[in-house]
């Protein structure tokens, strides 16, 4: 019986409609190096370390949200118990599908002031953008972001890192949570975060399945940070009552 206690260059995240939109800077320029995940390697590497890569890319050919790629992780923890992780990763509509709270998170500005940044952005609808839209996609980016200390260098960083296209079954970075269950005298007591994850834009919902079929939930909160190994992480997870 269970006791119930329980930006790929910061302008290409953001197009709209069903177009490719790349990032501000090159802001639609092509990608040379990423950290895209196809959806399937997103949820198979709950442990994987991530680093920010280098080069520009573009922005999801479509405004869909990528939240129901690789949405889900189940296992099997050591006390038998069977762990399902899913969703965490919702974004608002008016922001297409781009985890703009991450983005946001990581250059270390609140998400309303990257969303305005953003919405002096002219991005290119079909191919590569010009060098002079380039340069005056960054330079919209940076009259909004450059009062908060944020550099050339870092939007392009941040921008790379969370770059995907969801067009090709991509997701944007991101590592899966591993919980396991604390268990006294045959009843789950708590939930301890063995890796908190990155990436989650929302908070996902966790449920616990005993060996006998028996199921309880347990809520979860998110931390973001402007590191991209915590940003998106879960702080905590708690049996729901």
């Amino acid at each position: 019986m269970i006791k119930r206690k329980v930006w790929f260059t910061v302008i290409g995240l953001l197009a709209a409609g069903s177009i490719a939109v790349p990032l501000a800077l090159a802001c639609d320029a092509p990608a040379s190096a990423t950290n895209k995940q196809p959806a399937a390697a997103a949820s198979a590497q709950p442990a994987a370390a991530k680093k920010a890569p280098a080069g520009q890319g573009r922005a999801p050919a479509s405004a869909a949200s990528a939240s129901s790629a690789a949405a889900t992780a189940s296992y099997t923890d050591k006390n038998g118990y069977t762990i399902t992780i899913a969703g965490g990763y919702d974004t608002d509509p008016v922001d297409n599908g781009r985890p703009v709270v991450l983005i946001a998170s990581a250059l270390g500005v609140p998400t309303e002031t990257f969303r305005e940044a953003f919405s002096g952005v002219s991005p290119a609808k079909d191919g590569a953008p010009t060098t002079e839209r380039e340069q005056a996609n960054k330079a919209v980016l940076l009259k909004v972001l450059a009062p908060y200390g944020i550099t050339n260098d870092r939007l392009d960083e941040v921008s790379n890192y969370y770059r995907y296209m969801a067009s090709k079954g991509e997701v944007w970075a991101r590592t899966p949570a591993v919980l396991t269950t604390t268990v006294k005298d045959g009843q789950v007591t708590g939930i301890e975060i063995e890796n908190p994850g990155s990436g989650y834009s929302s908070a996902p919902t966790v449920t616990i399945t005993s060996p006998q079929g028996e199921k309880l939930l347990a809520t979860t909160t998110v931390a973001y940070t402007s590191d991209f190994q915590t940003n998106g992480s879960l702080e905590s997870v708690k049996l729901a009552e």
